[in-house]
């Protein structure tokens, strides 16, 4: 069996240079700066974002570095250095929603978003983007370039949100318009949020509650595996990953009918009311009684016991009970699996695999349907657990997968 791959970070020294050397070679000058912003691994706390729920991201070490320069006039010209014979372009004058092609949209989507925010002054930019965070893998490659397109915009537009946890909520909604509205691929603001507001040595409690301030809207809550002399394995099932397919709109649009249908705004206010209750598995049952078909009845009892799981999680991790923390994780799989039906079956033999080979816990990540599993294993171990998982999908004749070293990182910044 061939040993398998881990994806290192580059540095923000390497990762600017990249994206500067790009940048010359496609537009013949240098750019006003470099900026970069970081993937995201969710530990718990998924398909809740748009339910008005509960998650626990951290950002990854791995990034998209872009080197930017703005034009004086209002055309965009993009070029990555996945295919860097091709530069592409569009024009932000008169430009609507869903009208560019491919993954310049992403980009293109945020100062178009920007400026129908009511931001005239974003014009138009050259901008050249080389990445670590591996395309496909449910580890936000989107939301890496969206916010570090983002930040870039604010800074050589001086508008003056990126200083500020407050300010970055602003840049945030425009990378989640982009990737709404102009690429057509639905997010609910995690991926955005975590990219954008995570800090080094934390996790970001995040409470997506309509209405709540910044400060209110997020934690930062220790999550540091060396003090409890542990890893997290990220690993890339490499199964094709895709969000605008429908199925991510179906599950959400089922899950906000089924709200309406209980009388909620939400399914949070669901979620609160049963998890505060006496007796929370008879209180969901009993919602659960009201609901018209078995589908509903599935993505709902996933939405609420996982939106318990996360505030469960925190407690267990800070108390040290790791062997709760594993549970957990378990939990929010099988719950994923069976309720929410996201996985496939890369994702659910990488799960098996770690559980069988020491891991206290593991679970697949980010919005599903192929994708990237993470699992909470002892320091050490964590080579040895994605090499098992390379040999069990070498026996099913699947891709190979590829792991990532991954601890709590930083959140976006300029780095050049």
């Amino acid at each position: 069996m061939s040993e398998v791959a881990f994806i290192e970070p580059l540095t923000d020294e390497v990762g600017a240079a990249c994206a500067t050397q790009l940048f010359e070679q496609s537009f013949g000058q240098t750019p006003q700066g470099v900026w970069a912003a970081p993937g995201r691994v969710n530990l718990i706390g998924e398909h809740t974002d748009y339910n008005a729920g509960l998650c626990l991201p951290i950002a990854l070490p791995h990034r998209t570095y872009v080197a930017l320069r703005p034009r004086v006039d209002t055309v965009v010209r993009v070029v990555s250095d996945l295919d860097p014979e091709h530069i592409g372009s569009a024009d932000l004058d008169g430009l609507r929603a869903g009208s560019v092609d491919g993954w310049a949209a992403y980009v293109v989507g945020v100062a178009w978003a920007l400026r129908q925010a009511g931001f005239e002054q974003v014009r138009g930019f050259d901008a050249a983007f080389s990445s670590c965070v591996p395309l496909g893998s449910g580890l936000s490659s989107s939301a890496a370039m969206t916010c570090s397109t983002a930040l870039a915009l604010d800074d050589v537009f001086a508008l003056g949100f990126g200083g500020s946890d407050e300010g970055r909520l602003t840049l945030i909604q425009a990378a989640i318009t982009s990737e709404n509205d102009m690429a057509g691929a639905s997010t609910g603001g995690l991926d955005q949020s975590a990219s954008m507001r995570c800090t080094l040595g934390h996790a970001l409690r995040l409470d997506f509650t309509p209405g709540l301030s910044a400060m209110e809207s997020a934690q930062a809550e220790s999550f540091d595996l060396g003090a409890h002399n542990l890893e997290l394995l990220v690993l890339d099932t490499r199964a094709p990953h895709q969000l605008n397919d429908g199925q991510y709109a179906n599950r959400r649009s089922t899950c906000e009918a089924a709200a309406h249908a209980l009388g909620y705004r939400n399914l949070r206010e669901v979620a609160d009311e049963v998890n505060a209750s006496e007796h929370p598995d008879r209180a969901l049952q009993a919602v659960l009684d009201k609901l018209p078909d078995e589908v509903s009845v599935k993505r709902v009892r996933h939405v609420i016991t996982e939106i318990a799981r996360v505030d469960d999680f925190i407690q267990a991790f800070a108390q040290g009970d790791i062997t709760r923390a594993g549970q957990l994780f378990n939990a929010s799989h099988d719950s994923l699996r069976d309720d929410y039906e996201v996985t496939v079956p890369e994702l659910d033999i990488a799960v098996d695999v770690a559980r069988s080979h020491g891991a206290y816990g593991a679970r697949m990540t980010g919005g599903g349907f192929g994708g990237s599993i993470i699992a909470l294993v002892d320091a050490g171990h964590a080579r040895e657990v994605a090499q098992a998982i390379a040999d069990a999908f070498a026996e099913h004749g699947f891709n190979a997968p590829q792991a990532l070293p991954a601890f709590a990182a930083q959140c976006a910044s300029k780095v050049a």
